[in-house]
C-alpha cells in the first residue's frame, strides 16, 4: 500500500508530497504522524537547505483531514495532539525554508499547513478555503493563530466564518500566496526559488527565519534589542568569511553551513 506522505531528498532540497491523490490528498492519522516526522527529518539533516511541499496528482495539494478516518478519531480523542501539532508546525522548530507548490484544491488542513510555509506558489486553478464551520468544527490546526497575522483581519474572518472557497487570484490579492503559474510550470517555479535559496548561506537563511518567527509579536523596541542575538551566528560563521572573500574575489561563494 502506498504511503500517505512521501519524502525524498535531491541535493540540498527535500521534497515532501501528500500522496493520496484518489482521496484529494486528505490526511489520515498515519499521514499526520509521517508529515511531522518528515519536517523534523529535514530540519535535522545538515545537507537539506530547503523543503518543497506539494501534492501527488493534478487535482489537489491537500484537502485537509480525512472526514471519514481522521475527524471521527479526533472527535473521540484518539489522535495524539502532539503528533498533529508537529505536522502543522505548531511550536515545532523547523527553520529550513518551506516552499509550497499548490496544485489544485488546498482546503481545510491544506490551507492551514500552507500558512506555516514561507513561499507559496499555486496553479491557476487552485482553490483555497477553511470549510470547517460548514461541518460545525473549527480550523484549529494553526489558522486561528496564523491567518489574522498574515492577511487583513476582515479577510481572515471572512474565510474563517463563512467556510467559503476562494480562487488563486483572490489568494494572491490578499497576500496569502506569492505567485500564480501555469500547472506545467509549478514544480519548476518552486525549484527556481529553492535553487536561489540553496546558493545562499544556510546559517544566515535559517537564522533569518528563526528570528522573524520568534520576534513576530514582540514590541519593536524589544525586537530591535534581540535582533542581533539571532544574527550573531551568521556574522561569526566561516560561511560569512567565505561570502566576503567571494565578493572581494568576484566569484561565487561555496557555503558549507559552518
Amino acid at each position: 500500500m502506498e504511503q500517505p506522505v512521501l519524502y525524498r531528498k535531491e541535493g540540498h532540497k527535500a521534497y515532501i508530497t501528500f500522496n493520496r491523490p484518489e482521496a484529494m490528498n486528505a490526511m489520515t492519522p498515519e499521514g499526520f504522524e509521517m508529515l511531522g516526522d518528515y519536517f523534523l527529518r529535514a530540519q535535522d539533516d545538515d545537507e537539506v537547505r530547503v523543503i518543497i511541499l506539494t501534492g501527488a496528482g493534478e487535482k489537489a495539494f491537500c484537502s485537509g483531514a480525512d472526514l471519514k478516518q481522521t475527524i471521527p478519531q479526533i472527535m473521540e480523542g484518539k489522535v495524539d495532539p502532539e503528533k498533529t501539532d508537529a505536522a502543522m508546525l505548531k511550536n515545532t522548530p523547523v527553520w529550513k525554508p518551506i516552499i509550497s507548490a499548490v496544485n489544485g484544491f488546498c482546503l481545510a488542513g491544506g490551507t492551514e499547513i500552507l500558512q506555516a510555509t514561507d513561499i507559496r506558489i499555486a496553479t491557476e486553478d487552485a482553490r483555497f478555503g477553511l470549510p470547517e464551520p460548514k461541518w460545525s468544527i473549527m480550523a484549529a490546526a494553526g489558522s486561528l493563530v496564523r491567518l489574522v497575522r498574515q492577511i487583513p483581519y476582515c479577510r481572515a474572518m471572512e474565510i474563517l466564518l463563512t467556510g467559503e472557497q476562494f480562487s488563486a487570484q483572490e489568494a494572491k490579492e490578499m497576500g496569502l500566496i506569492n505567485k500564480i503559474v501555469p500547472k506545467e510550470n509549478l514544480l519548476e517555479e518552486a525549484e527556481r526559488y529553492a535553487n536561489i535559496i540553496c546558493k545562499n548561506g544556510p546559517i544566515a537563511v535559517q537564522s533569518t527565519k528563526k528570528a522573524v518567527l520568534r520576534l513576530l509579536n514582540h514590541p519593536m523596541d524589544i525586537g530591535f534589542r534581540e535582533e542581533w542575538s539571532y544574527s550573531r551566528d551568521a556574522f561569526t560563521s566561516e560561511d560569512a568569511k567565505e561570502g566576503i572573500r567571494a565578493f572581494i574575489e568576484k566569484r561565487s561563494p561555496e557555503f558549507k553551513g559552518q
